[in-house]
């Protein structure tokens, strides 16, 4: 058995994109150790698991025994737990625990919001950062607080900043065929997405390179966010549904999905290709889609 199939991996934060990682990336790890808040998903999880996967309860607040023998026998972590006013829960609550640690890498999942609105213009991994919003200026200092972290102990930190996820069961697709999806337009605006697959990919690149430093993770292509909408609707047959101004559809917006529209920039990926080898199974929504339709043509059919 090689090397990294001996190895631990801890996550703290089984959510969306690590449950994907270690769907398609998990055998690389002789064990992995994942944290969630709650104690009926721990159960679900434990249950329906491999043996090498165990499932442990981390409320952001309290230390256990178990998540810190975790951390003496891992040598990856995979940080996916979101700041807090107050900074990174993983490192107020265990970072004189990981300090002692052996660990050969760390990934942690930041976001593109740190870059703020840049009016369309495009942005890599040297524009310096100017979050608007308190939520991207949090996520910003723990990206700080982790950097600092690796210099400190000379640990390997990624950071990997995600532009707008999508995957199996949060796409278009799923909107569409359920009469969710908003069409909604504002002149200018455009986003970048990346599809959950493609994040992983990069997580295990990081990991494998045991790389440091940050890198954008995000799609090809910046484009209007009424495009995956229309898109999907031609996949589906149907009519796409009726455009809505920014202005009409502001007011029925959430605080953070109105911030998340009041930000357009387009963000470059040539790092990620560069330095981490990854080759975008979904350049663009268009692939990303199209592979989605096929693999949900059964449930959104039915919807």
């Amino acid at each position: 058995m090689n090397e990294a199939a001996m190895s631990t991996l801890l996550c703290f934060g089984l959510g969306y994109s690590a449950e994907h990682f270690i769907e398609m990336f998990g055998k690389l790890f002789g064990r992995i150790v994942g944290t969630v808040r709650s104690t009926e998903r721990a159960a679900a999880l434990n249950t329906g698991s491999a043996d090498r996967l165990k499932v442990a309860i981390f409320d952001g607040k309290t230390p256990t025994p178990e998540i810190e023998r975790a951390i003496g026998d891992a040598d990856t972590a995979l940080v996916c737990i979101p700041q807090t006013e107050t900074g990174d829960p993983v490192l107020a609550v265990f970072g004189e625990t990981l300090a002692a640690a052996r660990l050969r890498s760390i990934v942690y999942l930041s976001t593109v919001g740190v870059y703020g609105d840049r009016g369309g213009a495009w942005v890599d991994e040297t524009t310096i950062a100017q979050p608007d919003t308190a939520r991207a200026r949090h996520r910003l200092l723990a990206e700080r607080r982790w950097q600092e972290f690796g210099t400190r102990t000379g640990t390997p930190v990624a950071i990997l900043r995600l532009a707008g996820i999508y995957g199996p069961g949060r796409n278009a697709l799923v909107q569409v065929a359920n009469g969710t999806a908003r069409r909604i337009v504002k002149p200018g605006q455009v986003f970048n997405r990346i599809h959950v697959s493609d994040i992983a990919q990069a997580i295990e690149a990081a990991f494998t390179r045991k790389a440091a430093g940050i890198f954008n993770v995000a799609d090809d292509e910046p484009g209007s966010p009424e495009d995956p909408i229309v898109f999907a609707a031609e996949l589906l047959n149907r009519e796409p549904p009726a455009k809505i101004s920014f202005d009409a559809a502001a007011p029925s917006m959430s605080p953070l999905a109105l911030s998340f529209w009041q930000e357009c920039r387009r963000v470059r990926n040539d790092k990620l290709k560069r330095e981490l080898g990854v080759t975008l199974l979904y350049p663009t929504y268009r692939e990303g889609l199209r592979a989605l339709f096929e693999e949900e043509r059964p449930s959104l059919r039915g919807a």
